[in-house]
């Protein structure tokens, strides 16, 4: 962690309870804990989604992850959502209400609502896209004020992502979010190359060529989708590195994908200029 970073308490996204919940469990509680830059005026928030093939969540594409943004001026805020015996909507649902409840707080936490985007990585990259691609303007009638919140992300970062259940799935992650025979229909509206639109938001994008459990092709899909609907956004692929890097700070090549990324989140507006990475 910086040492200008804050963080504040771990924030259960429905103090109530969330909706669709099994139990009263640590794992029925889906919360956000926020990372906090110290600045002078608001700054951009993204999203945390750890991977973990919607079974669990790793620790090393949590809290790493969001002192890294932090240090770029970044509000880093780890989800974690629902997963196994969780099934889809849970986890979308609950990286929506992320969003909605980053928007919510921007003002105590200093965060500017216009520049709140999501990253996640394997499993977690499946959910990030999925709320980029999936997402509404809030309902203006609903009870709860965070339910009004947009639950758009502003940028997405995918990071060797499962972005399609076609033929080049990550088999597990697929059954542990839609079971264990799901139908063509629900495979394909969660092959989220096929939901791909002008509205998608910007997105950065990396893998490993020989990525063994989450093959490249997820992201060349995904890319070519955003190049169709001319959504602007970068694509590196590395040749080399196994899947689950993380920072990939012990894999020289590959870690160069957070100075890369870095530099995209400042030409998007998203990390300030004196402070990113080159």
């Amino acid at each position: 962690m910086t040492d200008n970073a804050r963080i504040p308490d771990r924030l259960p996204l429905w103090p109530q309870g969330a909706p669709g919940a099994l139990g009263d469990g640590p794992e029925d509680r889906p919360s956000l804990t926020p990372h906090l830059p110290a600045s002078a005026g608001p700054t951009a928030a993204i999203v945390v989604c750890p991977g973990g093939g919607y079974q669990g969540r790793a620790a090393h594409e949590s809290d790493p992850i969001a002192r890294w943004l932090c240090e770029l001026g970044v509000a880093g805020l780890v989800l974690d959502y629902r997963v196994a015996p969780y099934r889809h909507p849970a986890p979308l649902s609950d990286a929506q209400r992320a969003i909605r409840t980053t928007r919510a707080k921007a003002a105590e936490w200093n965060i500017d609502p216009r520049r709140v985007g999501i990253l996640g990585f394997s499993a977690g990259g499946h959910l990030a896209a999925s709320a980029a691609t999936i997402f509404d303007d809030g309902d203006p009638d609903a009870a709860d004020p965070v339910d009004r919140l947009p639950c758009r992300p502003d940028a997405l970062v995918a990071c060797y992502a499962v972005l399609t259940f076609g033929p080049h799935r990550h088999n597990g992650s697929m059954v542990n979010l839609l079971g264990p025979q799901p139908s063509e229909e629900m495979r394909n509206y969660l092959s989220l190359e096929n939901r791909v639109t002008p509205q998608t938001p910007p997105s950065f994008l990396w893998h490993t060529a020989d990525d063994a459990s989450v093959p490249v092709e997820n992201s060349l899909l995904f890319a070519q989708s955003l190049r169709q609907s001319a959504v602007p956004f970068a694509l590196h692929v590395f040749p080399h590195g196994r899947h689950g890097l993380g920072l990939a700070e012990n894999e020289p090549a590959v870690a160069a994908w957070t100075s890369l990324c870095a530099a995209w989140l400042t030409e998007i507006g998203f990390a300030p200029k004196s402070e990113a990475r080159t």
